[in-house]
């Protein structure tokens, strides 16, 4: 038995090696501390069935449209968005507890990179796709727009929205929530200020999805996502808390019939 001890780590090494010098399709300088950071606790491979979709022009780089999408996987566990060559890369994480694996949203960018969706699936793997989004910049240190409203203190954490029922029997979860998102790293040195969680449940208080947020999410959140809410429901409902330990809360009716 040890005398096949050395032919079976001569065959097993290689093939390990082999895994681990899987190039990153996108060429990131940073992808190597990147995998090590956020995916250490699982095999990585890059596949095509995790899509990310963003715009081809960026005309404001404060709120930039990025859908990720993983619902070709079964079983996805966890759905994460990092933006590689951006101060602060994590953008989000989603937990689908009754939900697909998607999330469209706005986040800001400090210059071009590459967005990655990454899902992670019952059996630990991480499924990681991407695009390189071009763009001029400066979306991270820029001051929050509503900074300039007189009255931005009162409308914090309020929510609007409406869930639309679709015809596979899921329903489309649409809202904004008002909110800085302050990324601490504006010219004018208002601190990091942002909305770490929020929880959708069902009215009959079952969990659907949650959604954890980082400083690049855009200023005003607007969070689209697909769940599976009982029929009878008529909303669904949203806590969120930000960084400071705020809680606000927020109902979103259901539309009848298909949208």
């Amino acid at each position: 038995m040890r005398a096949l001890l050395p032919f079976c780590v001569a065959i097993c090494l290689p093939a390990f090696a082999l895994a681990a010098e899987v190039s990153d399709p996108l060429q990131s300088p940073v992808w190597a501390a990147m995998q090590a950071k956020y995916f250490a606790d699982g095999p990585v491979v890059f596949d095509d069935r995790v899509k990310v979709s963003v715009p081809s022009i960026v005309e404001n780089q404060a709120q930039v449209p990025v859908t990720a999408d993983a619902r070709g996987l079964d079983g996805v566990k966890k759905l994460v968005v990092i933006a590689d060559l951006n101060p602060i890369q994590h953008v989000l994480t989603l937990s689908p507890e009754k939900a697909a694996a998607y999330v469209a949203f706005r986040m800001k960018v400090e210059q071009g990179t590459p967005v990655r969706a990454a899902a992670q699936t019952e059996d630990g793997v991480w499924h990681v796709g991407g695009v390189y989004l071009s763009a001029a910049g400066g979306g991270c240190s820029a001051p929050a727009m509503a900074r300039g409203e007189n009255d931005w203190s009162t409308t914090v954490g309020q929510a609007n929205g409406k869930v639309f029922r679709q015809a596979d029997g899921s329903a489309r979860v649409r809202m904004r929530v008002r909110h800085p998102m302050d990324t601490g790293l504006a010219r004018n040195n208002d601190p990091a200020y942002f909305i770490e969680k929020l929880q959708m449940r069902s009215a009959s208080g079952g969990a659907l999805a949650t959604l954890e947020m980082f400083e690049p999410v855009s200023e005003d959140p607007t969070i689209t996502l697909m769940v599976r809410l009982p029929q009878d429901d008529k909303a669904v409902d949203v806590e969120g808390r930000d960084n400071n330990g705020a809680i606000y809360r927020s109902v979103l009716p259901a539309a009848p019939g298909q949208s």
